[in-house]
């Protein structure tokens, strides 16, 4: 678990010097730790500021993502911006990842042993941006950081506290498209996240 090993996380390369962001990507765009980049065409790394207060996680990359290697620029990538605009932040310049790097197939959820291969990639991550405010888009992320026995539906909405770092789980933007009653729950997530940022 993400939070299991000590109460920050620490640097993927603990034996040697701790490594830039610029670093750390390159070196993650070829790993092959996995199987699961055997069937993706490319590593997809997060993106956006690395300076960022707020860090967004997903599952992981789904067709559009891995085409273009970039998270989040699918049609639930784009509903994300919007709501994101709702609350005056540009995509830009928040920070947004998932918790597995490459597709996993047929946009499946990633597996247990996937995302603990994949997770030191996302500790180093909030080594080198350590935000203030995470927000967990969906259950996979949520089960995978937080809870193996969570769910989205119960606990979405309710902050979680580690160290001085504000949690968030909500809904992933894909479940607003395939019910977008849901996007009023979100709303309200999004309000709240809003105004953690600002205190």
């Amino acid at each position: 678990m993400f939070w299991e090993e000590t109460s920050e996380p620490t640097s993927l390369f603990s034996s040697q010097k701790k490594k830039t962001y610029p670093e750390v990507k390159k070196e993650a765009l070829t790993c092959r730790r996995c199987h699961l980049r055997e069937g993706a065409q490319q590593v997809v790394f997060g993106v956006g500021n690395p300076n960022s207060s707020l860090i967004l996680v997903g599952e992981g990359p789904g067709a559009r993502e891995d085409e273009l290697g970039e998270p989040f620029v699918g049609k639930a990538g784009q509903l994300l911006t919007k709501i994101l605009e709702a609350i005056n932040l540009e995509r830009e310049k928040v920070y947004i990842s998932n918790i597995v790097k490459c597709r996993p197939p047929n946009n499946r959820p990633p597996s247990s042993q996937e995302m603990e291969v994949c997770m030191p990639w996302l500790k180093e991550e909030f080594r080198l941006i350590r935000p203030k405010v995470l927000v967990l888009l969906g259950a996979t992320a949520y089960k995978g950081l937080i809870d193996p026995q969570g769910k989205i539906t119960r606990d979405r909405g309710k902050w979680i506290e580690k160290k001085d770092l504000l949690i968030m789980p909500t809904f992933h933007p894909a479940a607003l498209l395939r019910d977008p009653r849901k996007k009023v729950s979100v709303w309200e997530d999004f309000q709240m996240i809003e105004k953690a940022l600002k205190t």
